[in-house]
This record gives structure tokens, C-alpha cells and sequence, in this order.
């Protein structure tokens, strides 16, 4: 098929920007949106046939669940069974924004949008242009993060043409996603509260509003373990990932320079292109080793995710760093380890499963 680009100016929107979007939601069909997040591609949340096809234009697990994205606090009644208080006491404190709550599912929520559980993930997203589409639309729309599955998450247009165009109907282009990770989840199924995929909104934040919330235990592993149930989405199955073999180093910050260089000055021995995935901090090092290699370090890619000391800019900058090892075509990426506080706790969520939990301790 051939997949249609609107561009939507969000500081400019009127309804007729999203008539024909809203249109093609109606129908059962497929549209990628801006969140404030990452995009996210969108189908209509009651019907089972608009879930399936968003699995298989992804090529998700049909066991993996979507994310039901509202415009209004009044849908968690119709959406849910039982809303507990909880609810609504975090949704006053944290949405419209990057915060989704798991309840008991309502009968209008199809199996095939909640990965056959009895459960359903829901969302308020403060982006403009997400929260128009799903009122001009008129119904709550499921959506995962608009990339192929396993890949890093698209935060840009062009990230989601390259994966999905073709493959889905519309592609709404409305610029760069502010935070560049997935929203933060917790389980309101469960007591105590239970987060299952960490974000923006940090357990620290949450304890001002639930003193007793918890990780689930899975969530801060650094081992796979492919008998996970997927309670929420990117629990259970390898995400994120560059086309390369990622390899992360964890320690010491002089270890970790030494580290991350011997293994890129061992391939690009061999002859094999490498990338560096590096701090502003450590880039510097980096540079300067490469630099004095007789080859003036010819063959390795550089990203500089981001400065240690504004979390916020590597969150926003890590999926567009590893597409940008996949355009440069390098099949070897060996990065740094981030804190695990605070939003730290997001990024090194994504960096190990993009890594395949390959962890080297330096």
C-alpha cells in the first residue's frame, strides 16, 4: 500500500488536518502518530481486527500488550473494571502525560488489544497532536511505539517511514518526541503498586503519591528470561535493538574508556566498521585515542548520546543514536553504562534489552 505523510504543526492544528486520519482510524485502519514520548502506531482500541493488524505491521508477539491512548480522565469508567482511587489520584498528579496505569479491563476492550489478558494498559498522552487525534476521532486508540518490533523505538517521522511505510495507512509527522522513551507503567492490579517499565516518571515521583510502589522484580534484572508473562509491553521480549551487536561496559569511568576503546580498536584491526555509543563526558577520550591509530581511526562512529549530567538528554537522544549506527551500517556498538536512578533507571531499561543483556563489569 501506499502509506500517506501528513505534517501537522502542533502550535497550528484545526480539525481539517485530522479528518482523513480520524477517518481511516473509523475504518480499522492504521495511523502513526507524534506522542510526547515516541510515536506511536495507532488503531482503533474496540476493534480486535485494528489490534491484529498493528501486530502484524510491527511483526510484534501477539502476546505483547498495546497501550489504550484516551483524551478524556471520564473514558477510565467505561474502559475499566473497578477504577481504583489510586487511579485517580495518580492521574491528577501525572496525566495528560507519560504515565500509563494498568486495570482490569472492561468487555468493550477485545483480548487481541490487551494480548489476551484480562487486563487493560491505558494512557492520557499531553502531546497536542496525540490528544486531537484521538478526540477528532472520537475513540480510544491502541497504540504501541510505531517501529518494526525489536527495533529502537522512532521518536522522529523518519524513523517510523523507515520502518513502517507501506505497511500502514498514514504516517502523521509532528516533529521530534520530546522525552524519547516509552511512558512509565505500574500495575494498579496488584498491591503494593507495581512498576512495570520504567520512564519519565520516576519511582521517586511516584512515591509522593503512592508511598508503598515497588519494581517488579523482572524490571531491573540484568538477565534475560524469556519466561516472563508480558504484564506490559516490553517486558518480556528483546527491544530496542540496533541491527548491530551492542555490547555495554559497566564501571570505573577510566575502565570503562579503556574497555569500550580495546574492543573497538580489536575490530577495526580486523577490519570490521565499529560504533562508540558515548557520554559528552567520555567522547573526548574516545576521539583522542582514535586519533592517534595510524588509520587516524578511519571505519569507527561516534554518537554522543547526551551529557551525565542531564539524564533528560540521553533519554531524548538514545533510540535516534542507535538508528544512526544502523544508517552507518556498523555491525559492532560498544557503549557506556548510565546510573540507575532516577530517569537512569529508563535509559539502562532500554540499553540492556537493546544489548541483548550483553553486560561486560569493567
Amino acid at each position: 500500500m501506499e502509506t500517506i505523510i501528513r505534517k501537522i504543526d502542533a502550535a497550528n492544528m484545526t480539525s481539517d488536518d485530522f479528518a482523513e486520519a480520524a477517518k481511516l482510524l473509523r475504518e480499522g485502519k492504521l495511523v502513526a502518530f507524534p506522542t510526547e514520548t515516541v510515536y506511536g502506531l495507532g488503531g482503533d482500541a474496540f476493534d480486535p481486527t485494528a489490534s491484529a493488524r498493528i501486530y502484524a505491521a510491527k511483526g510484534r508477539p501477539s502476546d505483547n500488550p498495546l497501550i489504550v491512548h484516551i483524551a478524556d480522565i471520564a473514558e477510565l469508567e467505561r474502559l475499566c473494571l473497578n477504577v481504583p482511587e489510586a487511579a485517580y489520584l495518580l492521574a491528577d498528579k501525572f496525566w495528560p502525560g507519560p504515565l500509563t496505569m494498568i486495570m482490569k479491563k472492561a468487555d468493550c476492550i477485545p483480548k487481541e488489544t490487551t494480548g489476551g489478558l484480562d487486563t487493560v494498559a491505558v494512557r492520557m498522552p499531553s502531546h497536542p497532536i496525540a490528544r486531537r487525534l484521538i478526540q477528532e476521532s472520537g475513540i480510544p486508540i491502541a497504540a504501541p511505539s510505531a517501529n518494526a518490533s525489536g527495533r529502537p523505538s522512532t521518536t522522529k517521522a523518519e524513523h517510523v517511514i523507515e520502518d513502517l511505510s507501506g505497511r500502514i495507512e498514514m504516517i502523521i509527522d509532528g516533529g521530534s518526541s520530546d522525552i524519547g522513551l516509552e511512558s512509565t507503567i505500574v500495575d494498579l492490579t496488584c498491591s503494593p503498586v507495581q512498576i512495570l517499565r520504567p520512564g519519565y516518571i520516576t519511582i521517586e515521583m511516584l512515591k509522593e503519591v503512592i508511598p508503598d510502589v515497588v519494581y517488579d522484580r523482572a524490571v531491573l534484572k540484568r538477565e534475560k528470561n524469556d519466561n516472563i508473562v508480558a504484564r506490559a509491553p516490553g517486558m518480556k521480549y528483546r527491544h530496542y535493538a540496533p541491527k548491530g551487536e551492542l555490547v555495554i561496559y559497566e564501571g570505573e569511568s577510566r575502565a570503562v574508556v579503556e574497555a569500550v576503546y580495546s574492543a573497538a580498536a580489536e575490530k577495526l584491526d580486523g577490519g570490521s566498521r565499529v560504533g562508540i555509543l558515548a557520554s559528552e563526558e567520555m567522547a573526548r577520550e574516545y576521539r583522542s585515542r582514535l586519533d592517534r591509530r595510524p588509520d587516524k581511526g578511519f571505519g569507527a562512529v561516534i554518537e554522543v548520546v547526551g551529557s551525565r549530567e542531564n539524564e533528560e538528554s540521553i533519554a531524548a537522544n538514545l533510540f535516534d543514536c542507535l538508528r544512526r549506527f544502523d544508517a552507518e551500517e556498523t555491525p559492532f556498538i560498544f557503549g557506556e553504562c548510565f546510573t540507575s536512578d532516577n530517569l537512569g533507571a529508563a535509559i539502562m531499561n532500554r540499553l540492556v534489552k537493546a544489548a541483548g543483556y550483553h553486560i561486560e563489569k569493567v
